[in-house]
């Protein structure tokens, strides 16, 4: 890098082939380019973009449920970003060397309600069955909330149930799915919204069994 001064044309800016002048502190300075540039298709930045990739299709597999469930996001935000936010890069497994989802880390549902906790899940004849506390006895928890339970199946169907929270304090939420095994599911999750729907709680991951 140099300084230049032109009698001829007052102070240098711009550039041409591998040269590039711009003004600092009232001087001119002249430098060359970078003749070989850092390459932008890193392993890292490759495994990068294909956590971008895979996040983004979970968003668009789970059919605009999350679209719902962010509630505690800025206005500006929109839920696909908030989405985008929550999981990237926490809800991606690096460790066999090719990005996958750890669907057991992944957010779909994210406010200030009181959630529920999840007792269990077991695939059965009629579906999954999902066990959960209520804490229909904590102060100002409303048993009119809505608990939410959803499973994403490996033939791309996606199934919700809905039913209000109760006020006993354990419950059970069947996800209607007849003749369902285990290994049928891709991942299955359990969050509340309240009655009007303008809030909602931290989802919580489902394993079946």
């Amino acid at each position: 890098m140099s300084k230049v001064q032109s009698p001829f044309f007052g102070h240098m800016s711009g550039s041409m082939a591998k040269i590039a002048t711009y003004k600092f502190h009232g001087e001119d300075i002249i430098r060359s380019k970078a003749f070989e540039p850092k390459d932008a298709n890193t392993v890292s930045q490759q495994a990068q973009r294909a956590s971008f990739k895979l996040i983004a299709k979970a968003y668009q597999s789970f059919g605009g449920i999350t679209d719902s469930s962010f509630t505690d996001r800025p206005e500006t935000e929109s839920a696909y970003n908030a989405f985008m936010a929550a999981n990237l890069p926490t809800a991606i497994d690096k460790s066999g060397g090719i990005p996958v989802i750890d669907y057991s880390k992944l957010i779909v549902s994210r406010g200030t309600l009181v959630d529920v906790v999840v007792t269990g899940g077991t695939a059965g004849a009629t579906g999954i069955s999902v066990g959960y506390k209520t804490f229909s006895q904590i102060p100002k928890v409303s048993a009119n909330d809505q608990v939410v339970a959803f499973a994403r199946m490996k033939t791309g169907e996606l199934v919700v149930a809905r039913q209000v929270r109760g006020d006993q304090l354990l419950s059970t939420i069947l996800i209607s799915y007849p003749g369902v095994v285990a290994s049928d599911v891709v991942c299955c999750y359990l969050f509340v919204l309240n009655a009007d729907g303008s809030n909602a709680s931290l989802s919580s991951y489902v394993e079946v069994v």
